[in-house]
């Protein structure tokens, strides 16, 4: 396995893309916005410069790593001649199973097709392809070149073969992959968003704070960053997209997403990437200033 194309040139898509190519292999980003490829390329080296100016590559790898993308802004064009197919797109099921149908007509019957997946069922997305024993989650943790969790999610016809694989070469990027059942959520979103949804939940009935809850959080867990950092730093919309997704697929009301997350979304307050979310970004990226609306 030599050639993959990675679809989706945002934070994940290029980070997976990051992976694959520093660790040797041949890299077609794909994205129907030249714009979004060349902001996800910028973004690559830049990641790749704080890693030079670290001392854990060299000025030759970065050239390297760099040299082994190949932009597309057509799917057909992207896809020919590789092995495997990693889908980065946002997560929408209309979305994935639109790309996954375009997959099956263009990708040769033999190619590996994978999903990035956070939370949709691998059983869904691959009904729509031809060969459905080929498709399998395969689920990175952001961000990308530092995390070394890969969740491998089977579907209902993934084959053992096509796990080995996948698992095989997580290995061989550097990561840790952990086979995990197709279910809503898998299992870390599973665990990781009803306590998001729980610490939106205590923030929205005035038990605490922002960095109180957060605080709490991390001095007292021993978390890395609070729940709520977190959630501004993975994006509300994301998070309410799955605990949807979750809601609907376990019919749970203990995945139901609390009023307060859902109208941040609606207003456009989606956390570090929009600016703003229960942290203010406007003059720093970090999470030192608590949004207006809370403080």
């Amino acid at each position: 396995m030599k050639n993959i194309a990675v679809i989706g040139a945002g934070t994940m898509g290029n980070g997976i893309a990051h992976t694959f190519a520093q660790s040797g292999f041949t890299v077609k980003l794909i994205d129907i916005s030249e714009k979004s490829l060349e902001k996800g390329i910028a973004t690559i080296a830049a990641n790749l410069d704080r890693m030079v100016t670290k001392g854990t590559i060299t000025e030759e790898d970065k050239h390297k790593t760099i040299g082994n993308i190949i932009t597309y802004t057509d799917i057909k064009d992207g896809v020919t001649g590789c092995d495997l197919v990693v889908e980065a797109a946002t997560e929408n099921l209309t979305l994935k199973l639109n790309i996954f149908k375009q997959l099956s007509e263009v990708c040769d019957h033999n190619t590996i097709l994978a999903t990035n997946t956070s939370s949709i069922s691998i059983t869904q997305i691959a009904a729509s392809v031809v060969h459905p024993e080929r498709v399998i989650g395969m689920h990175f943790m952001n961000p990308v070149p530092i995390m070394k969790l890969v969740e491998i999610i089977r579907g209902y016809s993934t084959t053992n073969e096509v796990t080995k694989t996948i698992m095989d070469l997580s290995i061989k990027l550097g990561k840790i992959p952990t086979e995990v059942n197709d279910y809503p959520g898998f299992v870390a979103n599973r665990i990781l968003m009803p306590m998001i949804n729980e610490a939106i939940e205590t923030l929205y009935n005035k038990v605490a704070g922002v960095q109180e809850i957060d605080t709490v959080m991390k001095l007292g867990m021993g978390h890395p960053m609070g729940p709520l950092q977190l959630a501004d730093f993975i994006g509300l919309d994301v998070c309410l997209a799955i605990l949807n997704v979750m809601y609907d697929g376990f019919k749970n009301p203990k995945y139901a997403p609390c009023p307060l997350l859902v109208n941040m979304v609606m207003a456009g307050k989606l956390g570090a990437k929009s600016g703003e979310g229960f942290y203010d970004y406007a003059e720093s990226k970090k999470a030192e200033k608590v949004s207006k609306q809370f403080s």
